[in-house]
């Protein structure tokens, strides 16, 4: 019967900041409640994206970002009980903790189908200390007892599988609404790139690369983290205030995008990273470096998703450069600044390559295991 509810989901996020993650949740929400009762569960009362009226928010807390990480761990059971008196056919995950919470619901009775979904690849995010070895740990022993496990990418599935022994999985790659874009120019060469603020995205890289360029060209900055002053200082030192834009985090991207001459990324890791589908849905010519995991999966499609790139290769759609190379960056950079038939042959093959991602084809692939 039209209209009828199929099954009742609990979808568990931290918060749903400007955050990659919380973007495809806003995605699953608008599209799976068309179908099924969904309630929303949060760990953070922040809220960036838009939630559907009909979508049921309840919080299991409202954390502070500053707790000590022991207590965090210490709170999961706590958490995890809390969680399993939420009642739901089919309870599914983002993110770390809230992947742990939803495995350890099961321990209090909790009977919906769990899915956890995996964001960025594991070994590489938690590689250092005390903590990365508990996440390391928590990872290895909760993923397998979850009834599946979602990998973003083809990269973290082959991780998941080789270091943390992960068998029951799939990957359901992130889904983009396509959009109308309006290209307009700006007087000068206009480099873009979006993420958040911090060491993983490595911006300091795209700052000296600038420098290096030499050329007429700006850098504009989307995003906002606990690293702007520092990189702001960099800015400032280099001389570079004329050139490097910092816009703060933007909730229509679109309009930055379709300003720009071409989209540039320069992360030390990822697990799938939607802006480069944006990029690619605005038909802006992409550089990349080619970190795990994502990028070579979007811009080298047919390649092995194992190889890494040792200077720079010119992919079928976009330029991958050495992970934390300056100067792989800036030959890309200037290869894009100084040849217009290459630009404008990455921007004819991206609305190809985008649709391959569109809502339409993702949401059919959750509604198969959601199904299942």
């Amino acid at each position: 019967m039209e209209g009828e509810v199929l099954l009742k989901i609990s979808i568990l996020i931290y918060s749903m900041a400007s955050g990659g993650a919380e973007r495809v949740v806003s995605i699953l929400l608008k599209e799976l409640t068309q179908k099924h009762e969904i309630e929303l569960v949060l760990m953070r009362d922040v809220i960036f994206y838009d939630i559907p009226k009909n979508v049921r928010v309840t919080f299991l807390e409202n954390s502070d970002p500053r707790e000590n990480g022991i207590f965090k761990l210490l709170k999961l059971p706590f958490l995890a009980y809390k969680f399993s008196k939420i009642k739901s056919d089919v309870s599914i995950s983002f993110m770390n903790r809230p992947n742990y919470i939803n495995v350890l619901s099961k321990y209090f009775g909790k009977k919906s189908k769990i899915i956890v979904s995996e964001r960025a690849m594991p070994s590489k995010q938690h590689s250092l200390g005390l903590q990365g070895k508990i996440n390391r740990f928590l990872i290895r022993t909760l993923y397998k007892k979850a009834d599946l496990v979602i990998a973003n990418s083809k990269g973290n599935n082959y991780d998941l599988q080789k270091n943390f022994l992960v068998k029951k999985i799939k990957t359901i790659y992130n889904p983009i609404e396509l959009k109308k874009c309006r290209k307009t120019k700006n007087d000068k060469f206009t480099f873009v790139t979006i993420g958040r603020l911090d060491e993983g995205k490595n911006h300091a890289l795209l700052i000296k690369a600038l420098k290096n360029l030499n050329l007429n060209a700006d850098l504009w900055i989307i995003g906002d983290g606990p690293l702007r002053k520092d990189l702001e200082k960099m800015v400032k030192n280099l001389k570079l205030e004329d050139k490097v834009i910092f816009w703060g985090r933007q909730k229509n991207v679109y309009e930055f995008l379709n300003k720009a001459d071409c989209f540039v990324f320069s992360s030390n890791y990822e697990g799938f990273p939607n802006v480069l589908l944006e990029a690619l849905n605005c038909s802006l010519p992409i550089i990349s470096t080619d970190c795990k995991s994502g990028p070579r999966e979007i811009l080298a499609p047919d390649s092995n998703i194992l190889k890494q790139t040792e200077d720079i290769e010119v992919a079928e759609y976009g330029i991958l450069t050495k992970v934390g190379s300056v100067e792989s960056m800036t030959k890309a950079m200037r290869m894009m600044c100084e040849n217009k038939e290459l630009r404008y042959n990455f921007a004819k093959k991206s609305q190809n390559r985008v649709k391959e991602f569109e809502v339409e084809k993702i949401i059919k692939e959750w509604e198969k295991v959601i199904n299942e």
